[in-house]
């Protein structure tokens, strides 16, 4: 009887390494794995950088699109039969995979990276299908759809599905027993119920008092900019031909706001944050003013880019150099994706504070791409903070983390936003993860 299995475990555990062993053993070209690190598939990450979602026009035109991908994938897949077309439609009907077809796969949101993902792998029809964080980056409603997807698999396609999990109240009900990791031990499996009554309560706060004292008593910057308004954008509309993202988007952002802003995926949430980046070319044809400065009139991307702290699913994935965790953290001081200038030791020392205070102590020269993927969240967070920045830009930050990372997180957030001059904008699809100091809320929906 085909079933459905959460394989769980603190961020660090061993959870891949087992996941590793796991298809050693079973190598079958029945068994299909998708991985958090992988959305966009080896045709795409050699040529992938922080901003390409946003160049449109540095990609190959002969680049095939969504829907020529997909077509791809279910030919080779197997034979074309009508029960196969209908599993086809059914998934493009689930995903609301329609209005992605004629894009570029680059180009699309995190969940809707997602949606691809899954889509193509469930073509292939595996007997054991091994998905990572599949909720990571899909919002409420999708995450739904696709628990009620697992259990309809398992039943009608005889397949059996092996979820890997860092956020454990993401377990589906329908799960049929649960597998622990801890410190690389595989625990015997268990019901979710046996696994959920022995689990211990997360504290109120992970955070020391003393902790938090340190951060709120940081030393403050000469430089920081002493304005009203944070951001200003007056009737911002952004379109990649013929589609339009946002349109005649007015929003302000004033100094020590906290905004949690919110949409479906494909609603421009990212498309919104990267125009305050700077990572989006349109932004210099938009009218922005950031820290009181009017976007394209002379003030430095550069200048503005040093009050902002900014982490991001785009972020996470163009890191792909193999550096030590706290020369990642430092990049951060420097405004760089791969660090080309060598910090002092002084930035050193706050680099190694900042990830002590994620939970990354003694890990200081672990090469990145050796870390867990929550463990490289931690790290990117870290680079975030590392220069006291007067505006956070957080997109879905927790991704990955499990249930104590989160609340570290967001002890953090909670924290530091009670500094003086500190404005924060931050994005994620579960309403639990949003810290008790949001003031401002933004709902994006769709552009039609």
């Amino acid at each position: 009887m085909q079933k459905i299995t959460a394989v769980v475990g603190r961020n660090g555990s061993g959870k891949t390494l087992y996941i590793e062993k796991l298809r050693k053993d079973m190598a079958t070209d029945r068994l299909r794995y998708i991985a958090f690190s992988d959305s966009y598939g080896p045709a795409v990450d050699k040529a992938y950088y922080l901003q390409l979602r946003w160049n449109q026009h540095d990609i190959d035109p002969e680049t095939p699109n969504v829907g020529e991908l997909l077509e791809r994938a279910y030919k080779m897949a197997g034979e074309d039969t009508e029960e196969r077309r209908q599993l086809q439609s059914h998934l493009y009907e689930l995903f609301h995979m329609e209005p992605l077809l004629d894009k570029y796969i680059i180009t699309l949101s995190s969940g809707e990276l997602r949606k691809f993902q899954l889509t193509k792998t469930l073509f292939a029809n595996p007997k054991l299908l091994i998905m990572e964080n599949p909720f990571i980056g899909l919002d409420a409603e999708t995450r739904d759809q696709l628990k009620e997807l697992l259990k309809l698999l398992v039943k009608e396609q005889e397949i059996d599905i092996m979820l890997v999990l860092s956020k454990t109240d993401d377990i589906p009900d329908s799960v049929s027993e649960v597998i622990e990791i801890r410190d690389t031990h595989v625990m015997p499996p268990c019901t979710k119920e046996e696994y959920e009554f022995r689990q211990t309560n997360i504290p109120e706060h992970v955070l020391s008092k003393h902790e938090m004292d340190a951060i709120l008593h940081l030393p403050y910057k000469d430089d920081d900019y002493q304005c009203d308004e944070v951001i200003n954008m007056r009737n911002v509309t952004i379109r990649y031909g013929n589609r339009t993202i946002l349109k005649d988007l007015n929003w302000t952002v004033h100094n020590g706001d906290r905004w949690a802003l919110s949409g479906q995926n494909g609603s421009g949430k990212s498309t919104l944050l990267s125009l305050v980046c700077a990572d989006n070319p349109q932004s210099y044809a938009c009218d922005i003013t950031l820290f009181d400065h009017q976007r394209g009139t002379g003030e430095s991307i550069w200048d503005i880019k040093r009050h902002i702290g900014y982490v991001s699913p785009e972020m996470h994935r163009s890191y792909q150099r193999n550096l030590p965790a706290v020369r990642i953290v430092a990049s951060g001081l420097k405004d760089s994706v791969g660090l080309y200038v060598k910090p002092n030791e002084e930035e050193y020392a706050v680099c190694k504070w900042w990830l002590d205070m994620f939970g990354m102590e003694g890990k200081y020269n672990r090469p990145f791409l050796s870390l867990s993927s929550g463990e490289q969240r931690l790290v990117l967070l870290a680079r975030a903070f590392v220069k006291d920045p007067q505006l956070l830009i957080l997109d879905e930050p927790l991704h990955g983390l499990d249930l104590w990372n989160r609340r570290r997180v967001k002890d953090i957030i909670e924290t530091f936003c009670q500094r003086r001059n500190k404005t924060m904008v931050m994005v994620t699809h579960y309403e639990e993860e949003l810290p008790n100091v949001i003031t401002h809320r933004k709902y994006l929906t769709k552009q039609l």
